[in-house]
């Protein structure tokens, strides 16, 4: 069974459906611990919390206090490192971005479902209330095949490295 050291939600902002992802995972029980963690490819400077992701969490019951969004960089493939993205199209910015990227997949694609979840910047609040229920679904699949490891094992060929 094939483990992670860290595993990384990553998006454009790095302060919305990446954090609410991270949050969702840190709730759900796993065989093991590894770093969770939120990146963005687009961050120039930490930004805050994304105000209606922040309310969305909160009536959720995740409070995060001084949230700082953080950039996607070289060495977060480092390790044994899972990067998952919310769409296909983020996946190959990364692979063409990062000559380091290795173990990048897109997090419908690992959990079995058929559409990619839906960015709601510039939505309405409802609208992320809605993707964060998408995304808690999703995550709970994730961390049924992330404790039984077997979606990694078939698609990392023997002694291959995440």
């Amino acid at each position: 069974m094939k483990t992670f050291d860290r595993i990384i939600f990553v998006g454009r902002t790095g302060n919305s459906r990446e954090v609410m992802a991270r949050e969702a995972l840190k709730k759900k029980e796993l065989n093991y611990h590894p770093e969770i963690l939120a990146r963005g490819t687009s961050v120039l400077f930490p930004e805050p919390l994304n105000q209606k992701t922040e309310a969305v969490l909160i009536s959720n019951g995740i409070v995060l206090e001084n949230f700082q969004s953080a950039p996607l960089e070289k060495e977060d493939f480092e390790g044994d490192t899972l990067v998952l993205t919310f769409e296909s199209s983020m996946r190959e910015t990364i692979y063409a971005a990062f000559e380091s990227a290795r173990n990048v997949h897109v997090l419908t694609e690992v959990t079995g479902d058929e559409l990619e979840i839906f960015d709601p910047t510039g939505q309405e609040i409802v609208t992320y209330g809605l993707c964060y229920e998408a995304i808690e679904k999703t995550v709970s699949k994730l961390a049924d095949v992330l404790n039984d490891g077997s979606y990694f094992d078939e698609v990392l060929p023997a002694g291959e490295e995440a």
